[in-house]
């Protein structure tokens, strides 16, 4: 299926380099370690919710970078807030304060609703490396993680994720760390002794192929915390900044039921709007802090990364972004729900959106709306997961469900 020419095409960043993927692809096999499979496209430029390859072919941007440009490819607004950083200083280390990253702490706490305190690294991995830190600095051992649930790919990290074909490789990992039904209050309160210092919760399962618990289950989480002293850790890396329609997933009531009041949220992905920054938030009066040398990060609070979420933050608001966000994942669900019984189910919340299908063609489907233009990803062999860049038009939205209803009804048998 031909996509519409929905804006033109930017012209070529570097004009001598080679204009074919195929050699591109072949300079990456020879030059980059194979933790991942060979890509099967090269992104050179982007505007919006549009990028362009090296051949000059567009797409239609469902992924957003794996849910990290919330405000797409080279917004006005970030690419302002880096240049003028840029000009001004670009990193001082952990040795001196930046007006930029106070600012941004400041920002961050008034919409997590805390005076807390933050602290800021790069990736959402580094984010719960802290976090699992301060749940050893309570003086107990154990932590409770989730099954299915991704918190990132450092040894911590991945001692909190749970899913077993990412971890094997690297056993044994951290100990401690008990894994309770994602979903099922009572499999969590199970593993709750005195032993155990936090519960580490994604509002939604974004790497399991977003996968919503009952929306009593955060609040069924955070009484089993309470009433033990756990504390109660929730993984925003994912569902954050305005991707489900709500600043954070777990503030979404179509998540959570009631109020729910983290001990601490981990933050990365769409906070830097496409520029690396991660940050670990601790809220409760009640939950550890590091004091002076106890953790720490070279490039954390970076001031160019810093400004860069700065302006996601200001733009998210200025441009109302939040409401568009619940009413665009509304109209993938209708969208996608016509094309029964092909599709199994259409689950999540605003942008962040898993496709279950009837078999598991979605690696094909995923392949298939990439030669027609259209990027997303098999987040599970049976689920095409979209996370879209919060500023998509209308008219681009629709082009690539075109293009993603009829990938699934020539790949679902």
């Amino acid at each position: 299926m031909k996509l519409p020419n929905l804006s033109p095409i930017p012209p070529y960043a570097h004009k001598n380099m080679p204009r074919t993927t195929a050699t591109w692809l072949d300079r990456w096999d020879s030059s980059l370690m194979s933790s991942y499979a060979t890509p099967k496209v090269v992104l050179e430029s982007g505007r919006g919710a549009l990028v362009f390859d090296v051949e000059g072919k567009q797409y239609i941007d469902l992924l957003a970078g794996i849910a990290v440009n919330v405000l797409g490819h080279a917004h006005p607004a970030v690419v302002a807030a880096i240049t003028k950083q840029a000009n001004l200083l670009g990193h001082v280390s952990n040795l001196a304060a930046t007006p930029v990253g106070i600012e941004l702490a400041e920002c961050l706490l008034g919409h997590l609703n805390s005076d807390g305190r933050v602290f800021f690294c790069n990736s959402g991995a580094e984010a719960n490396e802290a976090a699992f830190k301060l749940a050893r600095l309570t003086g107990k051992e154990a932590v409770v993680s989730m099954s299915g649930s991704f918190h990132g790919r450092t040894m911590g990290a991945l001692s909190l994720t749970g899913q077993p074909a990412k971890r094997e490789p690297f056993e044994p990992l951290v100990p401690g760390v008990r894994f309770a039904e994602f979903g099922d209050a009572n499999s969590v309160s199970s593993h709750m002794t005195s032993e155990v210092g936090a519960v580490f919760v994604e509002p939604i399962q974004g790497e399991a192929g977003v996968v919503v618990p009952p929306r009593d289950f955060l609040a069924s989480v955070q009484r089993a915390t309470r009433a033990s002293g756990a504390l109660l850790v929730v993984d925003e890396v994912q569902s954050g900044m305005g991707r489900t329609g709500s600043w954070f997933a777990y503030q979404n009531p179509s998540v959570a039921e009631g109020e729910i009041a983290p001990d601490v949220v981990t933050l990365a992905k769409g906070l830097g709007g496409g520029i690396p920054i991660g940050a670990c938030v601790v809220l409760s009066d009640t939950a550890p802090r590091f004091s002076a040398g106890q953790h720490g990060s070279t490039f954390g609070a970076n001031p160019i990364a810093c400004a860069a979420a700065l302006a996601v933050f200001d733009t998210v608001d200025r441009e109302d972004l939040l409401p568009r966000a619940a009413a665009l994942g509304q109209t993938i669900k209708a969208r996608l729900n016509e094309i029964a019984p092909k599709v199994k189910e259409v689950r999540g919340v605003g942008l962040l959106q898993g496709v279950v299908l009837k078999d598991d063609s979605a690696k094909e489907v995923e392949t298939r709306c990439l030669a027609d233009g259209v990027l997303l990803n098999a987040a599970t062999p049976n689920v095409v997961r979209l996370a879209p860049p919060l500023v998509i038009s209308d008219g681009e939205l629709s082009a690539a469900l075109d293009v993603l209803v009829t990938a699934i009804d020539r790949s679902v048998k």
